[in-house]
């Protein structure tokens, strides 16, 4: 699983972008972390999520204090990674195993993505969403790669009803609220994805944001998302598995 993640993001992205590359590397020097360090932990563009404050006031006047001190670091550009569409596939025959991934571009609000996923939630699938992708895998035994990719192929292809985008919004928003109780971290990334959509956060109105998507939305995002250029992973045993041109025809 860790290297069919690894992979969608090659297909999706190019495996020479900034979200294409792999997770993992070996060999990293110390000045190349401090590099890296030193280039992106900055406070331009950052967010402070914080839990269990006591007195609100006196933080904010810490945090006032305190951030003038640090120093800003340079501008650095929007210019993030396009998606691209693609195929990353690893050749591992001794496995006796094939996992696939099928990924698309996926909406920029994370409530919308969120409903999406589960949207294709339809039990021949496991979907996933994750930064800037939105998906279905899967695995089987080599044998059955191309059943597993016809499968994959019509979780996405669907287009869902109304019940489905009801029972989809009552999901997500019960799994958004439901972290909001898993700890510190969960709310905390919850804080800071609020924050980046809307510039603010609040129980409330995290659930409001989940009760405002209509199905007219879902189905736009649906046909938005078949319009980007399907990506493909395999990674296992996966002489059976089609290639990206023969499934992206599958989407017109």
């Amino acid at each position: 699983q860790v290297s069919l993640s690894d992979q969608v993001y090659a297909a999706a992205f190019g495996a020479q972008s900034a979200m294409g590359r792999s997770y993992y590397t070996a060999g990293a020097s110390r000045a190349a972390i401090v590099a890296f360090y030193e280039r992106n932990y900055i406070l331009n563009g950052a967010v402070l999520a914080a839990t269990g404050i006591a007195d609100h006031e006196a933080f904010l006047r810490m945090v006032e204090d305190e951030f003038p001190s640090s120093a800003p670091g340079a501008a650095v550009s929007e210019g993030g990674a396009a998606y691209m569409g693609g195929e990353a596939r690893v050749a591992a025959p001794s496995t006796g195993y094939a996992h696939v991934a099928l990924a698309f571009e996926g909406p920029t609000s994370a409530p919308l993505m969120n409903v999406m996923k589960h949207c294709l939630n339809n039990g021949s699938a496991m979907p996933f969403a994750a930064p800037g992708i939105i998906g279905v895998y899967g695995g089987s035994e080599p044998s059955g790669a191309s059943s597993t990719v016809d499968a994959l192929s019509n979780a996405v292809g669907s287009a869902p009803s109304a019940d489905i985008v009801a029972q989809a919004k009552a999901a997500a928003k019960t799994e958004a609220l439901t972290a909001l109780d898993s700890g510190s971290q969960s709310l905390a990334d919850a804080m800071t994805a609020s924050v980046l959509d809307s510039c603010g956060f609040s129980a409330k109105a995290l659930a409001e944001s989940y009760d405002a998507i209509t199905a007219d939305e879902v189905a736009k995002a649906h046909a938005a998302m078949l319009k980007s250029k399907v990506s493909l992973a395999a990674v296992g045993d996966i002489t059976d598995v089609p290639y990206q041109a023969t499934i992206a025809s599958r989407f017109g």
